[in-house]
């Protein structure tokens, strides 16, 4: 399972700031998963709420905000959606698909006290 070291990173770059601007504990989490990141979102906040015990963060909600994929055809020169990494141009049914959006993990925002 992956995602325990993915929740340990974000972890670790969560208490780090927190403790860089003082603060006493950690409010809230929010993280970007992108469809097409191949993290597990429920899996992530189980192991997420795991790691977090009896740190900054214990208390913290953790938010996620689902990222849609999308890619550029380079066929036909559109930015289509795409809910897998190896779908089809749903415009011109071409397979040289760059993906542009989905993929990603970040953390986006950290509220803290």
């Amino acid at each position: 399972m992956h995602e325990m070291s993915l929740a340990e990173g974000v972890l670790q770059l969560v208490e780090d700031t927190a403790r860089r601007e003082g603060a006493q504990r950690v409010k809230t989490v929010v993280l970007e998963i992108g469809r097409l990141s191949s993290v597990e979102p429920e899996a992530l906040r189980f192991c997420f709420d795991a790691v977090a015990r009896d740190t900054l963060a214990a208390t913290a909600a953790l938010e996620i905000v689902d990222v849609a994929g999308a890619a550029w055809c380079l066929n036909c020169d559109a930015t289509v959606a795409v809910s897998e990494r190896y779908d089809a141009c749903p415009q011109c049914g071409g397979y040289q698909l760059q993906l542009t959006a989905g993929t990603e993990m970040r953390v986006r925002e950290i509220e803290i006290e």
